[in-house]
């Protein structure tokens, strides 16, 4: 990259890399490898690391799809990790873009560099300012009664078992259940694979409704958040659950310029403009479309907006901003609805305690957060020489900031490991990030997971698990690919 030297940021990191002990290397093998998130998150590397090290370098070998990297500076420590996210000025988000990998090239540098996601102020307020703004009063108070009411569609579904309906369909998105048994009293019991038939959609109902998609089209944001954030995992790199026989002309033209994979099995780089030609092709014309004919939802809202010099967001920005939420919009709830609801079933008490006393399950959402932390990474470029926890870093060193390590910081959260409903500062998670680039859809995360546990958990008696689940392979993503369960009511 034109302003970083990459050499001497990878010996940099090559050098303190030779003075980690054998247990600290191997440490940091195991964290770096996508393949071990399939078993667990190595929370005891974490752990030991944290302790012994605070900012620990770690190499970056070649992986599939990720060539040989300089290499990283993981930062562990709740306390760093939040001074790493509320300092842009000395960790910067544009510099090298906010992933663990390197873009490949400069034009892929350039082309990341254009999303709200990888700016620094005061490009990224400006955009930033404006999407608040467009969450109003009105827009949120409609997003949240959308929300019940999609909650409540799905939650029907699971307990009927969701005959007759496809993912190409304007109603739900693929069956909510394998099976129900019908009792005197209503349904009796049945199972169904929570990660995919409940979990799944609701994001995609509530993103559909945010950026007045149609929805039979939203199954292609499934499959596009999949190849980007799931790109390291065999199955999600390759995702096509999208039905284009149900959906709008705007959505099949769209599927119509999906790329195929090559003779590696690989897509095209999913973070480079020609990796992704189906979602930018929909977002265009949906911006488009959104400037011409602007309806309520929160994007024609944005598309309206004007900054301080009266300018206004181009289409181009919009095609960026819908990446955005269409990618990295739906990843914390997707994966922390199952994530947390992997607490419960490990935990009856927890579950007794909730569906007894309901008030509880705001909180207890904040401790799902924490415990799964559904994002467990994020990267920043030094800018100038800085200390951290006794770790001298250098303008070019790529600092990654661990929220896996952070959110289970006893330092912060007493007996970390734990799964604690009523831990009284469980919001003091980073799952959301800290700083400018915050989770400007908290709010909204929150309220779907809140939503979605009350109504489960009102309308069960009870949960438990059917069978083993999937994680994702990825060092990024803490991802629920299958979690059965089955339910009784």
């Amino acid at each position: 990259m034109s302003t970083v030297d990459r050499a001497a940021a990878r010996a940099r990191v090559d050098t303190a890399y030779a003075r980690l002990t054998q247990a600290e290397r191997e440490a940091t093998r195991l964290v770096h490898d996508p393949a071990t998130y399939t078993r667990e998150v190595p929370y005891a590397a974490l752990a030991a690391l944290r302790e012994a090290r605070g900012v620990v370098p770690v190499a970056e070998p070649a992986l599939p799809g990720w060539p040989e990297g300089t290499g990283y500076w993981l930062v562990l420590r709740h306390t760093d990790v939040d001074r790493v996210l509320k300092d842009p000025a000395t960790f910067s988000s544009s510099l090298g873009g906010t992933q663990m990998r390197d873009p490949r090239t400069e034009a892929d540098l350039a082309y990341v560099r254009r999303m709200m996601l990888n700016m620094d102020p005061p490009e990224h307020s400006r955009l930033r300012r404006l999407l608040a703004q467009s969450f109003t009063p009105k827009a949120i108070g409609s997003l949240e009664t959308q929300v019940r009411g999609h909650v409540d569609g799905i939650l029907d579904r699971m307990l009927a078992g969701g005959a007759g309906v496809s993912r190409g369909s304007a109603g739900a998105g693929g069956s909510a259940g394998s099976g129900g048994s019908r009792g005197a009293g209503g349904w009796g019991q049945g199972t169904c694979d929570f990660a995919k038939d409940v979990s799944a959609d609701l994001p995609l109902l509530t993103l559909a409704d945010v950026m007045g998609v149609p929805a039979p089209d939203r199954w292609l944001m499934f499959d596009w958040a999949n190849r980007v954030i799931g790109w390291q995992d065999p199955d999600y790199r390759i995702s096509a659950a999208f039905d284009p026989s149900g959906a709008t002309d705007l959505g099949r033209a769209a599927y119509a310029l999906r790329p195929s994979p090559g003779a590696d099995g690989l897509m095209p780089d999913p973070r480079s403009r020609e990796g992704m030609p189906d979602l930018y092709a929909y977002a265009h014309a949906l911006g488009t479309l959104r400037r011409e004919q602007p309806g309520d939802d929160v994007m024609s809202i944005l598309m309206a907006q004007r900054d301080d010099s009266g300018g206004s967001v181009s289409v181009q920005e919009f095609e960026n901003l819908f990446w955005l939420f269409a990618v990295a919009g739906n990843e914390t709830t997707r994966n922390g609805m199952p994530g947390g609801l992997v607490g419960l079933l490990g935990s009856a008490a927890a579950q007794e305690e909730l569906r007894a006393r309901p008030d509880g399950i705001p909180n207890a959402v904040e401790e799902m957060l924490r415990w799964w932390t559904p994002v467990m990474t994020f990267r920043r470029t030094a800018t100038c020489d800085v200390e951290l926890s006794g770790v001298s870093l250098t303008r070019g060193d790529k600092v990654v900031v661990s929220f896996a390590a952070a959110n289970r910081d006893p330092e912060v959260f007493a007996e970390p490991d734990v799964f604690d409903i009523g831990r009284e500062n469980a919001r003091r998670h980073l799952a959301f990030g800290a700083g400018p680039h915050v989770c400007l859809g908290a709010f909204l995360a929150r309220s779907m997971m809140t939503t979605m546990f009350t109504q489960l958990l009102g309308r069960t008696a009870w949960l438990e698990a059917a069978g083993e689940p999937v994680w994702l392979q990825s060092n990024f993503q803490r991802g629920v690919k299958r979690l059965p369960i089955t339910w009784r009511a």
